[in-house]
């Protein structure tokens, strides 16, 4: 897409969903079709919670191999306005997004702005982080101002628990969670739009299955994992996705909220999930940890002040092929705005080159082996969380 393209027009067609190919453990790959083009999955969408991934012109972001984004109403809402969005032709137009957009509904900010709310059956009462003004987010308020953002993908609002959480406090989200969806999914949607159900119930895989059910009970149009890692051990997480995926629909994508290491990457893809989002790379980037093939490089580091390679050798991204690890030193120490952009767009190529590599080795028979390439290519790199319970 050159410079001048613009956003496409929304075409009547609803949403699809297909699956390709499906290995014996479940890595699946598929074709995800939009009003506002294809997406391939497995899929990584970056974060752009504020109608911008940080730092990056649109460009620069399908450059780095991405079809879809996320957006956030919640945020959008508070500023600059879905009305004022609206008025511009919407989102993609908006802000000059050619491809895919999914906008989270807000419920993740009960735990993000835990402070500044307060919940209760009609909605979510919040305090605006900017002016302190108090706004009532209710389901039908959250589907109404992403039906005006114009999104492809819209979630529904569900109670997110604080994790640690008791039983009684996830049974509680669980159900509130449920009421909250079928309410969301009486409010009049635009033709090309596709609404998400999250699953819920804390690392209770009982409440999971309920949560699960609960919700293809509504036939949604897929369906999303939403309350991990907000600080469980990998294990339980894993657990989770597992005890999920084995209830929900084949023909529907399945999209884990907010998880976004490599590993974490690899393993929901072993697992059968087609969509992820997080913003560790973006966030990673403006604090200096880099993702290469090897591990992690942290780029601040004095080890680098002089050295001339680029930061991940076997890279074809246009920051390895220009600039050296001292440089990039030179300009994270600096503070130098550069500095962060080439950062964010080195680990935005790492992760959409990753997710190629992933959809490649399931279309090619060879998941398990690449699967297992992928950490030992990491087994230098004490600091990575490596993820090994079945992979060995």
């Amino acid at each position: 897409m050159s410079l001048s393209a613009q956003p496409s027009t929304p075409s009547l067609d609803p949403n699809r969903f297909q699956v390709h190919q499906t290995t014996a453990s479940g890595a699946r790959v598929g074709l995800l079709s939009t009003s506002h083009g294809e997406i391939e999955t497995p899929a990584f969408m970056p974060v752009g919670s504020q109608g911008t991934v940080k730092g990056l012109h649109p460009e620069e972001v399908r450059d780095c191999g991405f079809q879809m984004i996320l957006a956030n109403a919640y945020h959008l809402f508070l500023r600059p306005g879905h009305e004022l969005i609206e008025s511009h032709g919407g989102l993609h137009a908006f802000m000059q997004w050619p491809g895919g957009i999914l906008t989270d509904s807000g419920g993740y900010q009960m735990v993000s702005l835990a402070k500044l709310c307060k919940i209760a059956e009609e909605g979510v009462k919040f305090q605006s982080h900017i002016n302190g003004e108090w706004h009532l987010l209710t389901p039908e308020k959250s589907i109404a101002i992403q039906v005006a953002l114009g999104s492809d993908i819209m979630m529904v609002l569900d109670h997110c628990p604080s994790f640690p959480c008791t039983l009684p406090q996830a049974q509680e989200a669980v159900k509130r969670t449920t009421r909250w969806a079928k309410r969301c999914v009486d409010v009049p949607k635009k033709a090309h739009q596709w609404l998400f159900g999250i699953v819920q119930g804390g690392v209770f895989p009982e409440l999971r299955k309920e949560s699960t059910q609960e919700l293809v009970d509504l036939d949604m149009d897929g369906y999303a994992l939403g309350g991990l890692s907000l600080g469980e051990e990998k294990p339980a997480m894993l657990e989770m996705i597992e005890t999920v995926v084995s209830q929900l629909p084949p023909d529907r994508p399945r999209y884990l909220m907010g998880v976004g290491l490599p590993e974490d990457l690899v393993e929901g893809v072993a697992r059968g999930l087609d969509l992820f989002d997080c913003v560790i790379p973006t966030r990673h980037g403006r604090t200096g940890w880099l993702f290469t093939s090897t591990g992690r490089v942290l780029i601040k580091q004095a080890r680098y002040t002089n050295d001339p390679n680029p930061i991940d050798a076997d890279c074809d991204c246009p920051v390895c092929q220009r600039f050296s690890r001292a440089y990039l030193r030179h300009l994270f120490i600096s503070q130098e705005m550069l500095g962060v952009r080439l950062n964010t767009v080195h680990n935005l190529w790492y992760y959409g080159r990753l997710m190629s590599e992933l959809r490649q080795a399931i279309r090619q028979n060879r998941f398990e082996e690449y699967r297992k390439d992928f950490y030992r290519r990491r087994e230098s790199d004490a600091s990575e969380a490596l993820v090994r319970a079945s992979v060995d």
